[in-house]
């Protein structure tokens, strides 16, 4: 009884025989009087005894009554047959879904389901195949992710091992100068585990932010005034620029410098001497907006869609002998931006042409609180 098209083919069968029984009920109660009333009209009366001892009236609701016993019989059986088909093609693609997500569950997310002709079974269907992509797609970042992180891991452990190797050998002395390129190597691991650490908690929306209004355009000047000794080292022109007035948003400073630094870094890392670098910060409508912005490599339109996605590399970019970032520093910044409720976003008119990071956040309202 707890099976779908059993419980189908059943109901058809009672409402087929829910349907006999209220005819026979009707025709009961009606047909003998009508009967008695057509009689009349003809004038033959209510009808003579016979040898039988019944009259025309008896044999016709005994008739009667024969013909609505085989007519519920041949309907409980139609509706039976019908209720066995109907539960066939109801059933058949349920059977289909649910191989496809057993499939799913054992790690085969390439299985697609048909759809059937029915709307609503035909959009079951589809979000089953949407979450078959889905997965599959979710697969394919984890695996990729698992060898970039592998590959990040390899390089600083492959000349940590090598110092180390060399100095017990004898072959290089134990020298501060040499422990310290072993502790630099330490320190980018370090940095790989927190960064690859803050992104897991910015995808799962579990960072620890401690909301307070800030005025953002003294937070955005600190942080590049911070970094324009770096700027001025790589021969390039910093400026920035902060809208006159209040432009303050409920937010994590530190989060928010976090993001700003990283912006700026990257910009000036892909920006050749002799270029300019532009950060601002101003208002727009209901929003504090703060752009990134540098005459630098540019990017193309494919490489737009790929830049926030973890461990990705521009193909062809200059790679600087300190350049030590971890490749998910745009994928943190996106998060962290994401969950002040705001948004970040990058746009390039093309290779060599410089490129612009947009940082959109709600302005703090007059009733916000930390």
């Amino acid at each position: 009884m707890k099976r779908l098209s059993v419980r189908l083919v059943l109901s058809h069968v009672f409402v087929a025989v829910l349907g006999a029984i209220a005819t026979y009920v009707v025709v009961r109660q009606l047909a003998p009087s009508l009967f008695d009333e057509s009689m009349r009209r003809m004038g033959m009366g209510m009808g003579r005894p016979g040898q039988g001892g019944t009259t025309l009236r008896d044999q016709f609701a005994e008739a009667v009554d024969r013909a609505l016993l085989v007519g519920a019989l041949v309907g409980a059986t139609a509706a039976a047959i019908f209720g066995v088909v109907a539960s066939y093609r109801l059933v058949r693609p349920l059977g289909r879904v649910r191989a496809a997500t057993r499939a799913m569950a054992r790690g085969h997310y390439d299985v697609p389901v048909p759809k059937p002709q029915e709307t609503e079974l035909a959009e079951l269907a589809e979000d089953v195949n949407t979450l078959g992509r889905g997965l599959a797609d979710a697969e394919a970042r984890r695996v990729r992710l698992l060898g970039e992180v592998g590959h990040e891991m390899r390089t600083p452990l492959t000349v940590i091992d090598g110092y180390v190797e060399a100095m017990i050998d004898g072959v290089m002395p134990t020298s501060p100068e040499q422990l310290g390129r072993v502790g630099e190597e330490v320190r980018r691991l370090r940095r790989l585990s927190e960064d690859l650490s803050t992104l897991s908690r910015a995808e799962e929306g579990r960072l620890a932010l401690i909301l307070r209004p800030v005025e953002l355009g003294p937070l955005v000047t600190a942080a590049a005034e911070r970094l324009r000794p770096q700027a001025e080292d790589a021969g390039l022109r910093l400026e920035v620029v902060s809208e006159p007035g209040s432009v303050q948003v409920l937010a994590d400073a530190d989060r928010l410098a976090q993001v700003v630094t990283n912006l700026l870094g990257n910009a000036i890392r892909a920006t050749d001497s002799g270029g300019e670098v532009r950060v601002s910060c101003r208002r727009a409508q209901d929003f504090a907006v703060v752009e990134v912005a540098d005459s630098g490599e540019g990017l193309d339109a494919a490489e737009l869609q790929h830049i926030f996605e973890r461990f990705y590399r521009v193909p062809g970019r200059r790679v600087g002998q300190h350049d030590s970032g971890s490749g998910i520093g745009l994928t943190i910044a996106r998060g962290i931006v994401r969950e002040h409720g705001g948004d970040l976003t990058g746009s390039s008119p093309g290779r060599d042409r410089g490129a612009t990071f947009t940082v959109r956040l709600p302005l703090a309202g007059p009733t916000d609180q930390p």
